[in-house]
């Protein structure tokens, strides 16, 4: 099957940027904040001076992570419909945004403090977009205790969607320890939720190659449950990373690198996605720059070298974070472009879908007309089939030199499942950019908040449960 393909890098430069990462984690190595790490990664081959926490990682424990690290995979998820397979073999799968920190509220169009009823709302209108293929926690949960916020999001997002559940925060072992106990609690158990895993989560580097003591610590805990985690390079050029686009790459990829060894050193053939959301820095602002046209290439490039070591990857967005503080299809049209082509480079995966304000907002608007969107970019990622039966020669024949085709059966036969339509009322919305999507947008949203089931509950006793161990937590960490 063929399916729309670009690429960014040629082999060469593949091969010049992974060179370069190898000379870069040989030589100077990444800081590592955590002793415990530090002393896995020594045990394993690295150099590591416990003076400065540098990790120099040699070539062939890179070699053997890659070799290691799982090349296919599932996301699961709850009712087993939404099953995500790793790599994607058309578009990428799609998410929402995070970990915004403000709700665009729906009935007044005032921003406000995100709270744990907004996450359960935005969470729940993903659950009934089709176009939504696993979520994000999306949004921060502002009146808990703050050390305890990311088990608050997690557990309200199982509870509002059957489909995958992405984390966005990693604060220390022993919060993920809780966050694997509470999937665990609707696995039906640690065993069950290792041999499918209904959540990932996403740690980040701190770029320039340094890794924090509380989110590496985590990491390594999700990698030994077995837990898909997203190594996300967020290396901005000119501020953390060179400000070359190549700087960029570099650094993103061999953060990547050395997130992978410390995956496979603690347990090998624990599942890994490569991931980078690297953009030049915004000069005037200093803020990560999404909308930048450079964005979107580091994306590509990202992508590329994913598939060089056979990495399942999430490294496009999808309205993700862009600059507009008001929802609309402005913002959609820039960030949705941005996406197709980091899909069209291999991306398996992408979130920000609801993104407003640089992903410091969201709102229920703009997660419906960035769904809308994408449904019509997708489609030029589908399959095609490109065989003797497509060519159709013996249609050709029978239509003769210099006849038409548009009343032979075989159009009629086919041109249903060959092309694809557009929907008319959608279609309203892109060629005016119109705002009247906003509204119709908030109609539509208000309908599925009323309207919407999610198809498996969570049983009450079990969230009693969850609420337990999250207040065992809070105890813990009370100020």
């Amino acid at each position: 099957m063929a399916v729309a393909r670009l690429k960014f890098l040629d082999k060469s430069e593949e091969d010049l940027i992974h060179q370069y990462s190898l000379k870069s984690l040989n030589e100077i190595g990444v800081l590592v904040r955590s002793p415990a790490v530090l002393k896995m990664l020594g045990g394993a081959g690295a150099s590591v001076d416990e003076k400065t926490n540098v990790a120099k990682v040699p070539e062939s424990m890179v070699n053997e992570a890659v070799r290691k690290a799982p090349k296919n995979f599932k996301l699961y998820s709850r009712d087993g419909k939404h099953d995500l397979e790793l790599p994607a073999q058309t578009w990428p799968y799609i998410s929402t945004t995070g970990l915004a920190v403000y709700i665009r509220d729906i009935k007044t169009g005032k921003n406000r403090p995100s709270t744990r009823k907004d996450i359960a709302d935005i969470v729940k209108v993903g659950d009934a977009l089709d176009q939504i293929d696993y979520l994000w926690t999306t949004l921060t949960a502002t009146e808990v205790p703050s050390q305890a916020h990311g088990l608050h999001e997690l557990w309200t997002a199982f509870q509002n969607t059957t489909k995958h559940v992405q984390g966005v925060s990693v604060g220390s072992a022993e919060e993920c320890r809780k966050q694997i106990a509470l999937a665990s609690l609707i696995s039906g158990g640690e065993d069950n939720l290792r041999k499918k895993p209904i959540f990932s989560v996403i740690t980040c580097p701190i770029a320039p190659l340094s890794f924090e003591k509380g989110a590496i610590e985590g990491q390594v805990e999700l990698n030994k449950a077995g837990i898909p985690v997203v190594s996300m390079s967020m290396s901005l050029g000119g501020m953390s990373a060179p400000i070359t686009l190549g700087g960029i790459l570099l650094n993103a990829n061999t953060e990547n690198l050395a997130s992978l060894v410390i995956s496979q050193t603690a347990n090998p053939g624990a599942p890994h996605i490569y991931s980078s959301e690297s953009t030049p820095v915004n000069m005037m602002t200093g803020n990560i720059s999404y909308e930048a046209v450079e964005t979107p290439l580091i994306s590509a490039g990202a992508s590329q070298m994913a598939k060089r070591y056979g990495l399942p990857c999430l490294t496009g967005g999808s309205g993700a974070g862009a600059d507009e503080k008001e929802p609309g299809l402005w913002s959609s049209f820039s960030e949705l472009s941005s996406l197709a082509l980091a899909g069209m480079c291999g991306t398996d995966l992408a979130a920000g879908a609801g993104s407003i304000d640089t992903a410091k907002g969201a709102s229920l608007e703009q997660l419906i007309i960035d769904a809308y969107l994408w449904e019509d970019y997708r489609a030029y990622m589908r399959k095609f089939e490109i065989s003797e039966r497509t060519f159709a020669l013996d249609i050709v024949k029978k239509v003769g030199h210099g006849n038409s085709f548009l009343t032979n059966l075989h159009t009629a036969m086919n041109f249903k499942k060959e092309l694809y339509f557009r929907d008319k009322k959608k279609m309203e919305w892109e060629q005016t950019l119109s705002g009247r999507s906003v509204p119709e947008a908030k109609e539509i949203a208000l309908k599925i908040l009323k309207e919407h089931k999610v198809s498996v509950p969570v049983d009450g006793s079990v969230v009693k449960k969850g609420d337990e161990i999250i207040k065992d937590f809070e105890k813990a960490h009370k100020d």
